[in-house]
């Protein structure tokens, strides 16, 4: 038997100050496929969700791994919807902004939501400073780190706002506990159909992600997050984050399993240095592991700047709280722009690969 639950757009949706009903939308849809690339990608995924098909298809970033397409059902994205609008404490007529691609997961549940819940949503094109291209006041916005720090003086316009696809380092962590805005970063990915945990951003402390209602997660033999969410999964996740588990509805993030460094025998993970250099470095970057032959890899550090001088950040970085000798790089790279992926990711491997 066909569950209509997705065909059901709530009374009060509206999408630049429209209202659609579910013929409507899917007839807009069609429009917005012969716009800009951006709104191409909305009306495509307007259509999926506007069909009778009780699937989607979504590709994953690719941040962390070679992009892949998974299926996931449309009654667990608006799970995952109210799953949100219930711990965030959304209500109808609430104004909504979506600037980032409709390419992947993150996008398309902002839409997701916006029709399940009934908020009025604005969309603009992708940029790394979206706050630029709208004078409106929201009470809900999704962005990831860049537009964030892009945005710091618009801020007084957002309400709440859920921060992913990176990690918050500490400089921002700082200055967003500064203004009145509520922030949070999030924890998901494309199969736990976005965000399954967040964590307020205080400033003061880093606190633990606690999971959004009807989820629990553990711990497998690696350390790593075992996600139990029935709503919006039929089987367990088991993810590669290593965590440090408090207790079933809260952990702290400690980094990737696959992307730990074997330095001469010490296992070194990326995410934890980036967190303790984050205080120092302002530019994005990253750290890595490359080849060694006398180390097995070396610990490297990655800018997104001009090169500057790097025995003096060197130094600095040595004499900083927290950081051990193994903590410490053994080269720099400085590099004119990151690569990212289809979704504003920095894409660490590709990235890597134009080192010379």
């Amino acid at each position: 038997m066909e569950n209509p639950t997705w065909h059901k757009i709530h009374s009060d949706f509206q999408l630049n100050n429209v209202s659609y009903s579910t013929e409507g939308l899917a007839k807009f849809a069609q429009e917005l496929k012969e716009g800009l690339p951006f709104q191409k990608s909305i009306g495509d995924f307007l259509l999926d969700w506007t069909s009778k098909e009780s699937t989607v298809q979504v590709k994953t970033s690719g941040s962390t791994g070679k992009p892949k397409t998974i299926v996931l059902k449309k009654e667990h994205m608006v799970n995952s919807a109210l799953a949100t609008g219930t711990y965030f404490g959304l209500k109808p007529e609430q104004r909504a902004l979506l600037c980032l691609p409709c390419t992947g997961i993150a996008g398309k549940m902002m839409l997701v939501r916006t029709m399940i819940l009934g908020l009025h949503l604005d969309m603009v094109e992708p940029s790394s400073s979206p706050l630029n291209d709208t004078d409106n006041i929201y009470d809900f916005v999704a962005m990831v780190p860049l537009q964030v720090q892009n945005s710091m003086h618009q801020m007084d316009r957002v309400g709440q706002i859920i921060i992913g696809g990176a990690p918050v380092d500490s400089n921002l962590r700082n200055e967003l506990s500064k203004l009145p805005v509520r922030a949070y970063e999030t924890y998901g990915m494309t199969e736990t159909i976005t965000h399954i945990a967040v964590k307020k951003i205080d400033g003061k402390k880093v606190n633990p992600f606690e999971t959004l209602p009807d989820v629990s997660v553990s711990q497998d033999d690696r350390g790593c997050l075992v996600i139990e969410a029935p709503k919006i999964s039929d089987s367990n996740i088991i993810t590669n984050d290593v965590v440090e588990l408090i207790n079933k509805n809260q952990f702290l993030w400690l980094g990737r399993y696959d992307s730990i460094i074997n330095s001469g025998g010490i296992k070194i993970i990326p995410e934890k240095i980036e967190q303790k250099l984050s205080i120092l470095i302002e530019p994005r970057f990253f750290v890595a592991g490359l080849p060694d032959d006398r180390l097995g890899e070396k610990l490297v550090l990655v800018m997104e700047c001009e090169p500057m001088n790097k025995a003096g950040l060197l130094k600095a970085i040595k004499v900083l709280q927290g950081v051990s000798k193994y903590e410490v790089p053994k080269q720099v790279y400085f590099m004119k722009s990151f690569v990212e992926t289809s979704t504003r990711k920095v894409d660490r491997k590709k990235t890597l690969e134009q080192i010379g």
